[in-house]
């Protein structure tokens, strides 16, 4: 599965091999999307951490709220950052009911394009959250 990694691969140890999915839960857009994900079957596979919470969390990782904020972030079971459409596919890989998707983008080799939309929405998405002074 081709995936693009924007950051240093995490070395973690014990149980810490379950994706982790690190979202906006302050966004209601964000929040409704990642609700809807968190009700389907596979979810529980899924460590679902809201940015607007989990500093310690995000520390531990070496996730500034600031890079959080800016693009949707995954840290894959391998300890490889996932963002933007590749976190997506990342996390969509997880749930049976969307491991098509990410079969999908992967086989075809999708990601780069729809990765691409998705910068342009997440600059969209930052400009608005700055705004509410949320960004910062």
């Amino acid at each position: 599965m081709e995936m693009r990694s924007d950051m240093q691969q995490d070395n973690f140890t014990d149980n810490e091999a379950m994706v982790k999915v690190f979202y906006d839960g302050g966004c209601p857009l964000c929040r409704r999307e990642i609700e809807h994900y968190q009700g389907m079957k596979g979810s529980e596979t899924i460590r679902w951490i809201d940015i607007t919470e989990g500093f310690s969390e995000m520390a531990r990782y070496g996730l500034t709220l600031e890079t959080a904020m800016a693009r949707f972030h995954v840290l894959d079971a391998e300890g490889r950052w996932q963002t933007g459409a590749y976190g997506f596919s990342a996390m969509w890989s997880q749930l049976p009911a969307l491991r098509w998707a990410s079969l999908l983008l992967n086989r075809l080799h999708l990601l780069p394009a729809v990765d691409w939309f998705y910068a342009y929405f997440a600059r969209w998405r930052l400009k608005k959250r700055c705004t509410e002074k949320v960004c910062k």
